[in-house]
């Protein structure tokens, strides 16, 4: 996908913080399309590279936001949004700068920090994305969005650059929407790693069988990109199953303070947990490996995995 050409007369002044997996891809898309960038990451790896691309590497996230217009955090979770913010970036940016977080959290840390930042002069839109790394690099995430149509608007110029945006309504709806995704991935990829589960001990080629129902009813992102990593064993992460663990247990949280029922996201939650508690170092491989898990409760380790 080509990235769509900003207006350069008027081109705002970014700061991204959190170049991990995620925000380098992120910054690389915004770089090339021609913005000025500072970008921060507490691990210095990641910003050295973007500095040599054209980026700006700052000393801190407040170092990073002080002469932003538009700051886009990236982070692992909200207890670290809310450190990075209220630590130090909310405190050094210019009045009006418009803050916009692209992390998964609660839909309620979203709007505390809408509200923090509108008591200080500054404004803030939730915005978590869906699409992995891939998606990044190609510029092709999904950018749901809360918060203010006005706000959304001026930060569409940037957000159409990383890929489509919608504004689902106001301030921590784009983090509901982002649940309701990461409940579905997570109770779809158990589904499709059942299936294939099923295929192999009935006897059947499963990629046999994968390539006869991609044309049916069940056919889905899921079943043709993460089926195809479970039949090649490659669980290079684009979601890793730590997160996708994470967001069921945000999904979860949620579900039960607004009184809704999720059985099959509870128990797709479970088996991602009891995947990861057999060995820690499975929480870096992408979600599509829980087939292993599904395989071994019916005795159908691969080989090599045995």
């Amino acid at each position: 996908m080509t990235a769509p050409s900003p207006d350069t007369h008027a081109l705002p002044r970014l700061a991204l913080i959190g170049t991990g997996r995620m925000g380098r891809p992120v910054a690389e898309n915004l770089l090339r399309a021609g913005f000025s960038l500072t970008v921060f990451n507490r691990s210095a790896a990641s910003p050295a590279a973007l500095g040599a691309l054209g980026a700006r590497v700052a000393v801190s996230a407040a170092d990073a936001v002080a002469e932003a217009d538009l700051v886009i955090t990236l982070l692992p979770n909200g207890g670290v949004v809310s450190g990075v913010l209220l630590g130090g970036a909310f405190a050094t940016a210019r009045p009006g700068t418009l803050f916009v977080d692209m992390s998964s959290i609660p839909p309620a840390t979203a709007r505390d920090l809408g509200t923090r930042a509108q008591q200080l002069g500054l404004r803030f839109l939730d915005a978590p994305v869906s699409g992995g790394t891939g998606g990044a690099a190609r510029g092709e995430l999904a950018i749901m969005v809360g918060g203010p149509p006005e706000w959304t608007d001026e930060a569409r110029p940037v957000l159409d650059v990383l890929g489509q945006v919608t504004r689902v309504g106001p301030l921590g709806s784009g983090q509901l929407a982002k649940l309701v995704n990461q409940a579905i991935v997570g109770v779809t990829i158990g589904a499709v790693a059942e299936g294939l589960t099923l295929a192999r001990a009935g006897g059947a080629d499963p990629a046999r069988v994968r390539q006869a129902i991609l044309g049916g009813f069940c056919q889905s992102r899921i079943l043709t990109e993460h089926g195809a990593r479970m039949l090649e064993r490659d669980f290079t992460p684009g979601g890793s199953v730590a997160t996708q663990l994470k967001d069921l247990d945000t999904v979860l949280e949620v579900a039960g303070e607004v009184g809704a029922v999720l059985p099959l996201t509870a128990q797709a939650r479970q088996l991602y947990a009891d995947y990861l508690a057999g060995d820690g170092g499975r929480a870096g491989e992408d979600h599509s490996a829980l087939v292993r898990h599904i395989e071994a409760l019916s005795g159908l380790l691969m080989e090599e995995e045995t």
